[in-house]
């Protein structure tokens, strides 16, 4: 048993320290938490997990962490700070604040206040990649930092391949104050 508990904990299960506002209130700067490195090996990402991935363009070499907002197939839209999934309003009680910008994935890109994201600076894979020109694209996802207004994420950079996810994030070790498992 030992053996099994000494194997995860170099394999599967990892630390991480949060140096950013990008994921108030869920994460806090100086919170310690644990994620799960054979999650995403067993099963794709799923709408609300909080997820670790690989930079999607050239950044430093740090995994950067998120919330999926919306896996491949599905609509997105931010409108008057609310986010909006295949039509629907999120239920989000874990946002920071309302986002500030109004978002659109339409005709084979993701529009920021009607301006369309620069494929050279942000991950926008070629139309014959996508499904449908309004949806996310299959192997790609959307997401977003809870503390909306203060995150380079999706609304930035484009979409996060499924290839670059790395673990789900489960629990907050450190400080204790904060102990607890994270919700998706």
């Amino acid at each position: 048993m030992a053996l099994v508990a000494l194997l995860l904990m170099i394999f599967a299960i990892r630390t991480f320290y949060i140096s950013s506002i990008s994921m108030i209130p869920t994460l806090q700067i100086g919170d310690v938490f644990l994620a799960d490195g054979l999650e995403y090996r067993l099963h794709p990402p799923r709408d609300g997990d909080v997820a670790l991935f690989a930079p999607p363009l050239p950044a430093p070499q740090t995994e950067f962490i998120k919330r999926v907002i919306a896996v491949p197939g599905d609509t997105i839209r931010i409108s008057d700070g609310i986010v909006y999934r295949n039509g629907k309003p999120l239920d989000e009680p874990y946002e920071n604040e309302p986002p500030n910008y109004d978002l659109q994935i339409r005709g084979y890109s993701i529009y920021i206040d009607g301006v369309a994201l620069d494929p050279a600076r942000a991950d926008i894979p070629p139309p014959s990649l996508w499904q449908k020109p309004d949806r996310v694209p299959k192997g790609f996802y959307f997401v977003l930092g809870d503390n909306r207004n203060y995150s380079d994420d999706s609304h930035v950079w484009g979409f996060a391949r499924l290839a670059s996810f790395t673990g789900r994030a489960f629990l907050i070790l450190w400080p204790l104050t904060h102990f607890s498992l994270i919700h998706s």
